[in-house]
């Protein structure tokens, strides 16, 4: 065989790679970085853009929680720890819980991950099995449905509308359970829509999880962000609730932890030992000198959250009345989190998609309401975890592109 022919059967073998599974290639990504990277780029191009389209406090995490990891990888707390977690940590969290939301557990419960999202995923890959259904909220955070799919599972969508304040109706719930129903997700406060679940949902919810023996995930991230008096309850804290709820919180909300990766799960006594052994073959561990600064967040002083509570209160209020000016959007305010979730009316565009292209045009980053499900058609989201000076600068554009518009 002459060379020409070798190297042409030689480069055509190579083209022929092994293929990807289809739950690899079907997976897809999040509308918010998606969205973040298209203004970038606008940036790059010497374009002004008001960043409003990712869920991140822009409030610095407070110097206490630094100096703790600062001295912490001094004492050369860099090596491999327990893939549960640092025992320090776990145990006041157990005790952090019991205090602020009457959800009394022991430690061995208690798993840090890498941030929530890696609670939610390994929770989903440890129930879920090929064409089990689970009911989750929509709109609602991308990632249940992602990886209920990446898992094998049917997601089955609840929706939130804004008509019922997007409140869960019970009935609605009750009829999307069926044989294959393994798993129920809520998410209180919630992205994107700042609804806080009130006592006669959770008490639904948990009654129809005993009655079908199904399990619940309870986002809980931004249970620090509300602006009612009263703090929102988690279903784990109800009567017969802890052995069936899967409990996720994270330091990135309530601290301004985000790029700290910092999340934990509380788990059933039977799915604990296996969240462990997942994190084995994963990541190991969360780094120690993180989790030492986790420990400094929950011993150290409490009025920062309080009084970023309190700033965001005072932008959602800004926020609110600002959109509801503007002729064709109708903003709910939210009860919780740090996101608002206006509807746009069909006179100022057809989707949702093309109602925040033309605000990316103009030097505004939104999302569309659809990033969160298909029930996010009309909307989109707002996030106020910025400052007063450039949530108003953001809001003058979108009512100049909805007056444009109309």
């Amino acid at each position: 065989m002459n060379s020409s022919v070798t190297n042409q059967a030689t480069s055509s073998t190579l083209h022929r790679l092994p293929k990807l599974t289809d739950r690899a290639m079907g997976i897809r990504g999040e509308g918010a970085l998606a969205t973040l990277t298209r203004a970038l780029a606008l940036e790059a191009q010497g374009m002004e853009v008001v960043h409003l389209e990712i869920g991140q406090p822009d409030l610095p995490t407070p110097e206490h929680i630094v100096e703790a990891a600062i001295d912490s990888l001094r004492a050369g707390r860099t090596g491999y720890g327990p893939p549960a977690g640092l025992p320090a940590l776990r145990q006041h969290i157990c005790e952090h819980l019991c205090a602020s939301q009457a959800i009394c557990i022991e430690p061995d419960r208690v798993v840090i991950t890498a941030g929530a999202k890696a609670a939610i995923f390994l929770t989903i890959l440890a129930i879920v099995e090929d064409g089990d259904e689970v009911i989750l909220p929509d709109p609602g955070f991308p990632t249940y449905a992602e990886t209920t799919r990446f898992a094998g599972g049917v997601p089955v969508s609840l929706p939130l509308r804004i008509e019922r304040g997007f409140r869960i109706d019970l009935d609605e719930l009750r009829e999307k359970i069926s044989d294959r129903t393994k798993l129920i997700i809520i998410n209180s406060p919630g992205n994107p829509a700042g609804n806080v679940l009130d006592v006669a949902e959770l008490e639904g919810i948990a009654e129809m999880a005993q009655v079908h023996d199904l399990w619940v995930l309870a986002d809980d991230c931004y249970s620090a962000l509300y602006y009612d008096p009263e703090r929102p309850i988690s279903v784990a804290a109800l009567p017969g609730m802890l052995d069936r709820t899967v409990f996720v919180d994270s330091m990135s909300k309530t601290y301004s932890m985000t790029g700290w990766r910092l999340g934990f799960g509380v788990f059933p006594e039977s799915i604990a030992s296996v969240i462990r052994n997942m994190i084995v073959h994963n990541y190991t561990c969360v780094p120690s000198f993180v989790q030492d600064a986790a420990v400094a967040a929950l011993l150290g002083p409490q009025d920062f959250v309080a009084a970023m509570r309190d700033e965001y209160r005072g932008r959602r209020d800004m926020v609110v009345e600002e959109l509801n000016a503007i002729d064709g959007v109708r903003c709910q305010a939210p009860e919780g989190a740090f996101y608002a979730f206006p509807q746009v009316s069909r006179d100022l565009a057809a989707t949702a998609r093309e109602f925040t292209d033309r605000l990316l045009e103009n030097g505004v980053a939104v999302l569309p309401g659809t990033d969160f499900g298909a029930l996010g058609e009309s909307h989109f989201r707002l996030s106020f975890a910025a400052s007063r000076e450039r949530l108003a600068k953001g809001l003058s554009k979108i009512a100049a592109v909805a007056s444009s518009l109309r």
